[in-house]
C-alpha cells in the first residue's frame, strides 16, 4: 500500500474470476489487449452514473489545461475514435465525455493529469 497526498495505491490478489475485466485488464496474461482503448472496447468507457454500486458520485475533472494537452498531443483519429466511443457509451453530455475522451488518449500514462497542468 502507498499513500499519496491525494489518492492511495493498493495491490489486491486474487485468483482471476470467470469474466474478469476492467481498468486493469483480463487477467489473460496478454499486456497487449490492456490498454485503455481495448478495455473500453470491451467493458464500456465508464461506468454509468445509473449503474453505479458504491457511495457517493464519481468527480469528473475537466480543465481548459486537459482541453489544450487532448489537442496538442492526441492525434486527431485517437481522439475522434474516443470522442465517439465515450459519446456511444455515455450520451452527447459535455465534460464528462471530454473528461472520458482525455482518458481514452492517456489512460495508459498514470501522470497525464498531472502533465495536463503545465498547459497554461
Amino acid at each position: 500500500v502507498f499513500q499519496w497526498k491525494n489518492y492511495l495505491d493498493v495491490q489486491i490478489e486474487m485468483p482471476k474470476q470467470p469474466g474478469q475485466d476492467g481498468v486493469c485488464g483480463n487477467f489473460n496474461g496478454n499486456s497487449g489487449d490492456d490498454t485503455t482503448q481495448s478495455i473500453m472496447a470491451r467493458v464500456g468507457a465508464r461506468v454509468r452514473p445509473s449503474e453505479n454500486l458504491l457511495s457517493g458520485a464519481a468527480t469528473i475533472e475537466w480543465t481548459p489545461q486537459m482541453g489544450k494537452m487532448l489537442k496538442a498531443e492526441c492525434s486527431a483519429t485517437t481522439r475522434a475514435a474516443g470522442h465517439g466511443k465515450c459519446v456511444e457509451y455515455l450520451g452527447p453530455a459535455g465534460r464528462i465525455v471530454d473528461s472520458c475522451t482525455f482518458d481514452y488518449c492517456f489512460g495508459m500514462n498514470v501522470r497525464a493529469r498531472k502533465h495536463a497542468k503545465t498547459y497554461a
